[in-house]
């Protein structure tokens, strides 16, 4: 028989390809396309190569592997060099690095770079598994700097060779990578107590909190007041420079006291790669091209799903689970970012997964008109699920979502 085409927004069939109807419109530049493996295809295609068949002999012992590998990456004066295949030697053993043994490096050197131990990143507020930068690096380390240009140069190795980083960072992080400024609605899934506390002082009057443009900050101990703009401690908050001290908190977490230990990442990545290549991606995106997409398991998924005002057998649930098993691995990455803030899932699976204040399940609450997006938790690990009537509506508006999380009024 001859192929018809549905348009499932006006429930219409048509015989004419409705791909073909928009040849006449400008074609979109692939820099800039929602698709994930586009965008890397169109990335790899202009990372430097070369034709030499040397290789970048990364020599290592198993019990001194940090600071082996500091000096094997940090000794290489000529950045051309790390465009040669890596060749990594474990002390004692035999062995022929086809890449297995690299991935092995990468493997075990992430592990123990952002072991928070070395004092160089810590764990988020919210949980105990997405990294931020230690603002006390310093204190700890005092060649710190020199690390975090190290640890810049293994990520764009590890970029560049097609490998992955063992490590899942706070999303500012990634729109710091790439530039981008980070907004008030990043605060609530890396600092829940601090993002109430702003949004309180949005929401009202702050006159009568008596705060000034100054914050503390603890060091070993010690509690030190710093001034976000010039005589800040001498300038009270108001109704009328609210906005701009929530602003300048905003710029002092995230940006501020880490800026130094940030500098010298990129300085190190972009000994590597240039951080214009990577500008292809959104921070969700560069999330995945440095941790990777892990596979999700679905019924795992499932099954450590609570649910409000639905149960696992109404039509809406049974319709979002298939929308779920529908969706590829990055679609699948992309909504538990959407709902939990970050596409990684604990070494344990979701019985595991945290919240805010602890462990907290993924959690699907029935709330909504019928004809609204569903709205996130990222704090509550919850999405809000409207009763949709259609499974085709469900996925759409799921999908459409998901895909415009920056500056989505469905994300809080």
């Amino acid at each position: 028989g001859r192929i018809y085409f549905v348009d499932h927004h006006t429930k219409s069939t048509q015989w004419e390809d409705p791909r073909l109807e928009a040849k006449n419109k400008p074609a979109p530049k692939l820099e800039y396309s929602r698709d994930y493996k586009q965008k890397l295809v169109n990335f790899r295609s202009k990372l430097p190569s070369t034709t030499s068949t040397a290789r970048l002999t990364i020599p290592v012992k198993r019990n001194n592997l940090w600071e082996d590998s500091f000096r094997a990456i940090m000794n290489v004066k000529d950045m051309q060099q790390f465009y040669l295949r890596p060749d990594v030697k474990f002390d004692g053993e035999r062995g022929y690095d086809y890449g297995g043994l690299s991935r092995e490096w990468f493997h075990l050197l992430s592990k123990e770079m952002f072991n928070p131990y070395y004092g160089l990143f810590e764990y988020a507020a919210s949980d105990d598994y997405t990294l931020q930068i230690s603002p006390n690096s310093g204190l700890c380390n005092p060649g710190h700097l020199d690390y975090f240009k190290f640890y810049g140069r293994v990520c764009g190795l590890a970029v560049y060779n097609n490998m992955i980083i063992d490590a899942f960072f706070i999303r500012p992080f990634y729109k710091m990578m790439l530039g981008k400024k980070v907004i008030f609605e990043d605060m609530q899934s890396v600092d829940v107590e601090m993002y109430n506390s702003l949004k309180y002082i949005l929401d009202n009057d702050p006159e009568p909190l008596c705060l000034n443009f100054s914050v503390n900050k603890e060091v070993l101990g010690e509690i030190q007041e710093v001034e976000l703009k010039p005589n800040g401690k001498d300038i009270p908050v108001t109704e009328t420079n609210k906005t701009e001290y929530v602003d300048l908190v905003m710029k002092w977490r995230f940006t501020d006291r880490i800026q130094e230990q940030m500098n010298a990442f990129m300085k190190g990545f972009g000994d590597v790669i240039s951080p214009k290549l990577i500008q292809v991606f959104d921070e969700r995106e560069l999330e995945y091209l440095m941790g990777g997409l892990a596979e999700i398991d679905v019924e795992d998924w499932k099954r450590n799903t609570e649910y409000d005002g639905y149960t696992a057998n109404d039509d809406v649930i049974v319709w979002f689970w298939k929308a779920v098993s529908n969706y590829d691995n990055e679609m699948k990455a992309r909504l538990l970012q959407f709902v939990t803030g970050t596409s990684k899932v604990p070494m344990n699976g979701f019985a595991e997964l945290q919240g805010s204040q602890g462990p907290r399940k993924f959690s699907i609450k029935q709330y909504g008109a019928v004809n609204s997006f569903p709205r996130s938790h990222t704090c509550f690990n919850r999405i809000d699920l409207p009763r949709y009537t259609q499974y085709y509506q469900l996925k759409e508006m799921l999908t459409t979502a998901i895909e415009n999380t920056e500056g989505f009024s469905g994300v809080d």
